[in-house]
């Protein structure tokens, strides 16, 4: 029998040892890239699994975020992590009644949406948890990394792509932490599928670069006014490849600034971008398509909902229109039928007992939420019930974004 209770600060130590244990590592192997990513544990978020005797084999940790919805929407959600069971206590129901344990500890705190990166994918899906967010790793060799002139017909006057250099300055990264905060914060708040980075991330440089200790050059954008509206933080490693952590911008402009300025180093032989959302115009500005070579091409936040109608009512909505959902929630134990509708960006979502337009899985359900799976995909999957020919097509319009989501955090 198996024992689930929350931690505190005095379980620090304890926590850490385990969850390290459960993956096979020890707790002074160094992240790759990054610090001590456990000093930002929220303590009082913690659980520890222990045996009948008191041995702790499993543990599980959220952090408290905030999540941009469509429509520039920020909610509080848990960010589950440090999720992990010994090895020698696997597939006992040690994982299963931890992820009970900590949906309910959400859902009590009035959290409707959970969201966790997945280490493995199999693993979440059973819980509720869908992929919501993609991200992919964009190489280019530096001889090919000329920007192609902008069109005529379109940006007649504009300037070149990536000739902004004068607006972009080089730093360290110990001189640049709260211009560094401000801009990504400014950023998260616009961009769905961005969380947060609470202060105390920052200050304790907790996590991967650009937040950890670990030296990055940073290569920071101002607006005509000297306002910082956009960073890059990248290292040059082995075989001359600059390696950029992450690209920061509050608009196209700036990107593609920033990312000229990347393309034009001197001495490089290639620079890949860690992370871009699908279909990035990036590769589009190069005068050779093909020299954006795309890779890692993955799924990265994860998404539950715990609460429907509140979630389906909190993002913002673009196109008008009705659909009746019907939900299961296999693992709670749930199950439920729902009218959502949209008129003039408001939407409604109440109980009802009409027949359903879609019938799906709670994972499937935190896949479309953010706009970045088309429900027509998951129907052709197999994953999604259409019950009429339109159905697939008027979901695909409703739960459309205003742009793609994307996250860049790493926790």
């Amino acid at each position: 029998m198996t024992e689930i209770r929350s931690t505190t600060d005095e379980d620090l130590d304890v926590f850490i040892d385990t969850v390290h244990a459960a993956f096979g590592r020890f707790p002074e192997t160094p992240v790759e890239g990054g610090g001590l990513w456990w000093s930002a544990l929220e303590m009082d978020r913690g659980l520890l699994a222990l045996t009948a005797d008191g041995r702790p084999v499993g543990t599980a940790a959220a952090h408290s975020f905030e999540l941009t919805l469509p429509g520039q929407v920020p909610v509080p959600v848990a960010g589950v992590t440090a999720v992990g069971v010994l090895p020698s206590y696997r597939r006992q129901g040690v994982l299963s009644a931890m992820m009970r344990h900590q949906l309910a500890e959400v859902r009590a705190r009035g959290e409707f949406l959970s969201v966790l990166l997945a280490s493995e994918a199999p693993i979440y899906g059973r819980f509720g948890y869908g992929p919501a967010t993609y991200t992919a790793r964009l190489t280019v060799p530096r001889p090919q990394a000329a920007f192609a002139a902008p069109r005529a017909h379109t940006l007649a006057g504009a300037p070149a792509a990536g000739s902004d250099n004068e607006a972009v300055e080089i730093l360290r990264r110990a001189e640049c932490g709260d211009v560094l905060e401000e801009v990504y914060d400014r950023y998260r708040r616009a961009q769905p599928g961005a969380l947060s980075r609470p202060r105390r991330w920052w200050a304790l440089r907790a996590g991967q670069p650009p937040i950890s200790t670990a030296p990055r050059y940073v290569a920071v954008h101002r607006d005509a006014e000297g306002v910082p509206d956009g960073y890059a933080s990248y290292s040059i490693g082995e075989a001359n490849t600059l390696t950029v952590d992450e690209t920061i911008a509050t608009d196209d402009s700036v990107f593609t600034a920033l990312a000229g300025f990347l393309l034009g180093h001197d001495l490089v032989a290639k620079v890949v971008f860690k992370h871009l959302p699908p279909e990035h115009p990036l590769r589009w500005q190069l005068a050779d398509f093909r020299a954006g070579q795309v890779s890692d091409d993955t799924d990265w936040l994860w998404v539950r909902l715990l609460d429907i109608p509140h979630a389906l009512t909190a993002r913002g909505w673009f196109t008008d229109g009705a659909l009746v959902l019907d939900v299961g929630d296999p693992f709670l134990g749930e199950h439920g039928r729902y009218l959502l509708t949209v008129r003039k960006g408001e939407a409604h979502c109440i109980p009802t007992d009409q027949d359903p337009d879609l019938s799906l899985d709670i994972s499937d359900l935190g896949s479309i939420y953010l706009g970045g799976t088309a429900p027509s995909t998951l129907v052709r999957a197999g994953h999604i019930r259409a019950h009429h020919p339109d159905a697939a097509a008027l979901a695909d319009a409703i739960f459309r974004g205003d742009r793609r989501p994307h996250c860049l955090h790493w926790f």
